[in-house]
């Protein structure tokens, strides 16, 4: 049983992923920080239903603390797919953003995405088989007003998706990002209304989670062995 590492694995998209990954017959880790109750949640619904599930809580932005977590997950043997979901958004206009919000976005959405995936590489290379799954943003593709450092993280995150995916392709490992557009859920709620979701989306509505979890239980899957260093836009047709 292969085992799947999912950061950020308690809120709506990395709840969904958990789910689809244990159904796909992964051994799953749900990640939480701030809301480890909300993991603990989600590894029950994936028990109840035969699959195999474990919390663990760290900061993926503390870097000590997360090696220090991910090398004793390690001690159970290897993981060899990694879905780097965790992220936060601080917004605001970056005429008016502090120093402080500037660098908790990037610590977590990039500083983070290394502190996972760096301590998990070499013993990934040793199975000669990985998959990491990036959860990016389309903020990272075309920018988006008042999320500077938002959409620096994820542009970041694409830069470093190719380049490692070059660096892991001939030992059986690809690398991808998911780009997603809006995506229904708590914080999407909260930004759109239904008439804006039908103004921006040509699909006139917006994706769910399980759509997100779907392309990631596909790019997991042995049948995407080919498909390395993309960055899929799931957006329901925003170019």
């Amino acid at each position: 049983m292969k085992r799947a590492l999912v950061t950020g694995g308690s809120g709506d998209i990395g709840r969904a992923i958990c789910q689809r990954l244990a159904r796909d017959g992964m051994q799953v880790i749900v990640h939480a920080y701030q809301h480890p109750e909300r993991a603990a949640a989600a590894v029950d619904a994936i028990r109840i239903t035969g699959g195999s599930a474990e919390v663990a809580a760290f900061d993926v932005a503390d870097e000590d603390q997360t090696r220090r977590i991910v090398t004793e997950l390690l001690v159970a043997g290897p993981i060899q797919v990694l879905v780097n979901n965790a992220g936060v958004h601080d917004d605001a206009p970056m005429a008016g953003m502090s120093s402080a919000q500037w660098r908790r976005v990037i610590d977590v959405c990039l500083h983070g995405f290394f502190n996972v995936t760096q301590p998990l590489l070499l013993p990934m290379i040793a199975t000669r088989w990985g998959r990491i799954v990036n959860i990016s943003s389309l903020a990272g593709v075309t920018g988006n007003r008042g999320q500077t450092n938002y959409a620096a993280a994820k542009a970041g995150l694409h830069g470093a998706t190719r380049a490692l995916a070059l660096e892991l392709a001939s030992r059986g490992i690809t690398v991808n990002a998911i780009a997603p557009g809006i995506i229904a859920g708590q914080a999407a709620e909260t930004a759109f209304d239904a008439a804006t979701i039908k103004t921006l989306v040509p699909m006139r509505r917006a994706g769910t989670p399980g759509e997100v979890a779907d392309l990631v239980g596909f790019l997991a899957s042995r049948e995407a062995s080919y498909l390395t260093g993309q960055i899929i836009g799931l957006n329901g047709g925003i170019v």
